[in-house]
């Protein structure tokens, strides 16, 4: 029994994202452009960062459990990437992310969606799975932002022994 509870809180829990999707995203879009800790994000386009996250929080169970752990590797690759070439320092993409999680589990938290111990306990269950979700993402997204750094590297660095041998 409490089995089909645990799935239909984070049943609910889930539609409660997908259908506030909007809010979540405006939310999330507000603390990321007005952080300290984020000032590059300041200058992004807001439409770009706003579907970014709309994207997540829309099709939260999908990415909980349906996407494949390369499909949500790519997605976050691909955000490291994006991210380097638009010039944010590493440690602010960090602190989006983070702040995209603490946004949401917080979000949660205040709906009040538990109304036992068992379904708390649930409830906090559910937390942690969308706190694992954010912490790979953060990983993925650190493994594609110093993927495409390397390749940057390794082109100056021909260009660089090309201008060499062309001098000789």
């Amino acid at each position: 029994m409490s089995g089909n509870h645990n799935v239909s809180l984070a049943g609910r829990l889930i539609r409660v994202v997908e259908n506030h999707a909007q809010e979540l995203t405006a939310g999330v879009l507000t603390e990321v452009k007005a952080s300290a800790r984020t000032p590059a994000y300041h200058n992004l386009s807001n439409n770009e960062l706003h579907d970014r996250i709309f994207d997540v929080f829309h099709d939260l169970g999908c990415w909980l459990w349906e996407k494949s752990e390369p499909a949500v590797e790519q997605w976050y690759n691909e955000l490291g990437e994006r991210r380097w070439e638009e010039g944010v320092p590493l440690g602010q993409v960090m602190w989006a992310l983070t702040l995209t999680k603490e946004y949401l589990i917080s979000y949660l938290d205040s709906n009040g969606l538990a109304d036992s111990a068992v379904a708390l306990y649930q409830q906090q269950e559910f937390d942690r799975i969308v706190g694992r979700f954010f912490d790979r993402a953060v990983c993925y997204t650190a493994e594609g932002y110093e993927r495409r750094a390397v390749k940057a590297r390794a082109a100056a660095v021909e260009r660089a022994r090309a201008v060499v041998i062309r001098s000789v």
